[in-house]
């Protein structure tokens, strides 16, 4: 891996007000809405996120085929784009099909600088490299519905608290079919380092690679998504109302606390979000395998890093001058249903307006006169 300063952490933040940029202004703005770090793979395009991955996976692993990783994109696809008779295609507009295959791309890079660096014995190999990849492509397909178990769910979102488990548990059943099927004891373990239905420090698994899978598989869902060039963006208008809708945002009981009040509240908490909980994800529970883009990109400088600066940087700024008319992108949203954004919305809403009717009507008559 190269090296770098010990006492220089490239995660921190600088205190105070005024953030720094890393790098230029105008290096970060060329980048298209739906491209990926370098700017070089649109990762809204499943094929072209395929080609990128098994240029990675032929240059690192000559010796094998691709064929298992080829019908995994392939089934990705198909699943999530509604062509599988057993489910409804992807209707989360925040954890769409663009999320899945950039956070894929994130970590074929983070293998591959990961099998550079560490000494022979201690690499992943061809089986593991695999397993992580597959992970990634199916790591959020809980949040799809099944057309009969889940029939009377309006919408993904509604699985946001269990749908690492419900990826688990298909993973269980999908391994086998791509010949991977000696890692069905611990796929399940392995995926719940992308969510918080666990806690980490408590996910035990027997085989230290299996481990390290998990802090890279994890470690590419964080990246991926902070480093997204509209993240500010899809925070605001399509995470919120996942999290309205999965009772993150408000608790399903009318007598429950508020977490996020508004879009603009989720946001504010943004930076929180990030010191208090994804850095120290990426630094401790995930042993710092972000640093492994390091040895992948060329002088040991990661594009995801600057451009996770370049956004809570950004944000800094629009939370300080109350200015959120300063977000104004309009990434493209990569699911079948080219309403389903406005559907989701919509759906939130009702939600907000079921739950606000049913807290009035707990609270006694003479209360909520005095609130009105």
């Amino acid at each position: 891996m190269n090296a770098v300063a010990v006492n220089v952490n490239p995660l921190d933040l600088p205190s105070g007000q005024a953030l720094t940029m890393p790098i230029e202004q105008d290096e970060l703005q060329e980048r298209r809405n739906d491209f990926d770090v370098t700017n070089t793979v649109q990762v809204s395009s499943a094929p072209k996120v395929r080609a990128a991955v098994a240029d990675l996976f032929g240059a690192m692993y000559p010796n094998h085929s691709f064929d298992s990783l080829w019908l995994a994109f392939n089934d990705f696809e198909r699943v999530f784009s509604g062509r599988d008779p057993n489910y409804h295609s992807v209707d989360t507009t925040y954890h769409d099909m663009q999320h899945t295959l950039d956070m894929t791309l994130a970590l074929a890079r983070l293998i591959v600088g990961h099998e550079m660096s560490v000494e022979a014995g201690d690499r992943l190999g061809v089986d593991r490299a695999e397993l992580a990849l597959v992970s990634a492509l199916f790591h959020d397909v809980g949040y799809l519905r099944h057309r009969d178990v889940d029939a009377g769910a309006v919408n993904g979102a509604v699985f946001t608290r269990v749908h690492v488990s419900r990826s688990g548990r298909y993973l269980e059943n999908y391994l086998p079919r791509i010949g991977l099927e000696q890692f069905v004891p611990v796929i399940s373990r392995i995926v719940h380092f992308t969510g918080y239905e666990l806690n980490i420090d408590q996910i035990e698994l027997d085989e230290p690679k299996d481990s390290v899978v998990g802090h890279l598989l994890g470690t590419a869902d964080l990246v991926a998504q902070l480093a997204d060039r509209c993240y500010l963006e899809k925070c605001r208008d399509r995470l919120y109302p996942e999290f309205v809708l999965g009772g993150v945002a408000m608790e399903d009981r009318p007598e429950g606390k508020v977490l996020y009040r508004s879009a603009t509240d989720l946001l504010g908490k943004t930076l929180g979000f990030y010191q208090n909980g994804a850095r120290l994800r990426l630094e401790n529970n995930f042993n710092r395998v972000y640093r492994y883009l390091e040895a992948f990109f060329e002088g040991g400088h990661s594009p995801y890093v600057r451009f996770i600066r370049k956004n809570l940087t950004f944000l800094n700024s629009v939370i300080q001058h109350g200015d959120w008319e300063r977000l104004r992108r309009h990434p493209p949203c990569v699911m079948p249903d080219p309403q389903g954004e406005a559907h989701l919305i919509e759906l939130a809403l009702q939600r907000v307006r079921d739950w606000s009717s049913r807290r009035e009507a707990e609270i006694p008559a003479p209360l909520a006169a005095a609130r009105n």
